[in-house]
Order: structure tokens, then C-alpha cells, then sequence
């Protein structure tokens, strides 16, 4: 009897208690962010050892800087881009997801996430790039965990600062040095509209920046900035 207790403290307890623990972390780590800055995140890590798989010595380009010296230009090419409902929702946009399910279940392939700014900077702060349910559900937690500790400002200030914009190249500062020699501050228009085009897929038009479908998704999102409401 006393060997079956014990089969099932480590069946069911012990991993409670872990997966407990871990949330906690998530929580924690969070909380610690509202007024600190993160010095990297999870898909920072996992992209640089990538590139020190075949260069040593690469190194991502990130440097952070406040929400007011980022251009309004980008934050709302981002929020037209990736999230209109962003200052609306409480990190989930539960309309938009249905919407991505029907659109994948018609083309029979993911062709559309339907994750919002909160949920992108949950999987980038803390997870990989896998995709599961665990995964998923994970994502979903840490989502709701942002929107308890931080405000709209705050979650977008960070977002904008660790999102990927390249190869190696991570945050607004980084990408505006990286493809147009100027500071985030000093985003034009088109300029902040292509970056935004360039999600979610930053390392192929990197490579590939004379993209017809770039050029377009650029103009479409140059379009939509005007009504693109910040937090």
C-alpha cells in the first residue's frame, strides 16, 4: 500500500508541483519586468546559438530604447500589421483567432495565427518556436500573466523592443539601423511600414527584399496606419 502511495505521489503530485513552480517563475519574472527591462529573451538565445552553429563569434543586434524613441510610424504599421484590436482585447482576440481557423481550414494549411502583440511577446519572452497544444496553452497563460502585471503601453514597449526583424536582428533600434541607417525615432512611413510587412517571416525578407509580396503588403499596411489606434 505504502509503495502504491508513493507511485502515485511521484505519478501526480510531483509533477503538479513543478509545472506550479514553473508558473510561478512566469509570474514572477513578469512582475519583475513592469519596471525593468529584459536583457534578452527566449527566441533571442535559441537565434543566436543558431547563428553560432555556423559562426561562432555571431552575436543578434539588439539594442534597447524607450517607447518614446520609437517612432508612432511603427507603432502603428505594427498595430495595422499585427493587431488592430490591440488596445481593445485583454490578450486574446478570441474573434480573430475563429477567423484564423476558418481561413486555415479553407486553404487545408496554416496560413494564418490569429495571435495578437500580447500572445507574440508571451512565445518570445519565455517559449520556443515549436508548435503543440502545450505549447499553446503555455502561451495562453503567460498572455493572461502580461496583461495582469503590465499595461497596453508597457507590453507594447517591450514588444517592440525584442520582436525579430532579421537575421539576428531583434527590436526597432536594431532594424532601423540594420535596413534604412537611422534610429527607430527617425522612422518614416514607408519605412515603418515595410518592417511591419516583414512579420511574421523577418529572416526571409531579409534575404529577399526585393519581394513583390512585401512591396504589396507594405502598401496595404501604409494604408492602414491612419485608423491603426495606439495604446
Amino acid at each position: 500500500m505504502k509503495t502504491l502511495r508513493k507511485f502515485l505521489l511521484w505519478l501526480f503530485v510531483v509533477p503538479f508541483v513543478i509545472v506550479l513552480a514553473v508558473q510561478l517563475y512566469f509570474f514572477v519574472q513578469i512582475w519583475w519586468w513592469v519596471d525593468h527591462n529584459p536583457g534578452s529573451t527566449s527566441f533571442m538565445r535559441q537565434q543566436e546559438s543558431a547563428l553560432q552553429e555556423k559562426n561562432p563569434d555571431a552575436r543578434i543586434k539588439y539594442t534597447w530604447v524607450p517607447y518614446n524613441r520609437i517612432s508612432n510610424n511603427l507603432k502603428r504599421a505594427v498595430i495595422a500589421s499585427e493587431d488592430a484590436h490591440f488596445s481593445e482585447h485583454e490578450g486574446v482576440d478570441w474573434e480573430a483567432l475563429q477567423k484564423a481557423y476558418e481561413k486555415n481550414t479553407r486553404k487545408g494549411k496554416v496560413v494564418s495565427g490569429g495571435s495578437t502583440i500580447t500572445q507574440q511577446l508571451a512565445k518570445n519572452l519565455f517559449l520556443s518556436g515549436d508548435r503543440s497544444y502545450l505549447r499553446k496553452g503555455q502561451e495562453f497563460v503567460i498572455t493572461y500573466m502580461l496583461e495582469f502585471w503590465m499595461d497596453k503601453e508597457r507590453i507594447f514597449e517591450i514588444y517592440l523592443n525584442v520582436v525579430e526583424l532579421g537575421v539576428g536582428v531583434f527590436g526597432a533600434e536594431a532594424a532601423a539601423q540594420h535596413y534604412f541607417h537611422v534610429s527607430a525615432a527617425g522612422l518614416g512611413a514607408s519605412q515603418a511600414a515595410r518592417l511591419a510587412g516583414m512579420l511574421p517571416r523577418p529572416r526571409f525578407y531579409d534575404k529577399n527584399r526585393g519581394s513583390g509580396y512585401l512591396a504589396g503588403r507594405t502598401g496595404l499596411i501604409l494604408r492602414r496606419m491612419g485608423s491603426a489606434e495606439l495604446p
